[in-house]
Parts: C-alpha cells; structure tokens; sequence
C-alpha cells in the first residue's frame, strides 16, 4: 500500500484510515499537527484502542523538552509509570526500529 493515495473527507477520517492501515505510527520532527496526532496514538494506546507500536524520533534532540514533560507528568502522578512506555524514541531511525521491534 505504499505510495496508494485516497481521497477523504476529513482529518478524522484521514487518521481513521492510517490507522486502520498502519502497522505502527512514527512521528518525525514537526509542529502542531505532528503533536496532535502523536498524542492522539499514545490516548487510543492509553484507551484500548489499538495495540501497535508507537515511535518518536527525536532527532537533534528536537523532542527533549516534550520527553522532559512527559516524565515530570509521571512524576507528578499525572501519568501512570507504566503508560510512560506506551512509545519509545531514539535519535535515529535504525535505533528506533530495533527499539519498537524489541518492545512489541
């Protein structure tokens, strides 16, 4: 399916069909969008509602702030330790993938 393009209505349903039809979701350097939709994985993670692999790659350390704030959260009770591990990052791609292969 790769490189399939199809037409949808609506971001919702944009990111109904990706995850219907992902195997894992890997977020890249970006800005709101990016945020939103990864956040949005890691809740269906929390929920239930799927059980695939979640990646960050926090290339150049552009994620280090969002990754010092999610383990303030769990420090502070916010977050339940074992969902600190719903996704993993790494600074590269190779090292990703060998740690989403690993967890999963």
């Amino acid at each position: 399916m790769v490189g399939e393009v199809k037409a949808v209505a609506d971001m919702h349903e944009r990111k109904a069909e990706m995850a219907r039809h992902s195997d894992c979701f890997i977020a890249l350097p970006g800005g709101y969008g990016t945020l939103e939709e990864l956040l949005e994985v890691i809740t269906w993670a929390q929920l239930g509602i799927h059980d695939k692999p979640v990646g960050l790659l926090n290339v150049d350390g552009c994620y280090n702030s969002l990754l010092t704030f999610i383990d303030k959260a769990v420090d502070d009770g916010c977050i339940k330790p074992s969902q600190r591990h719903i996704f993993v990052s790494a600074p590269n791609p190779k090292e990703l993938v060998q740690k989403l292969e690993v967890g999963f």
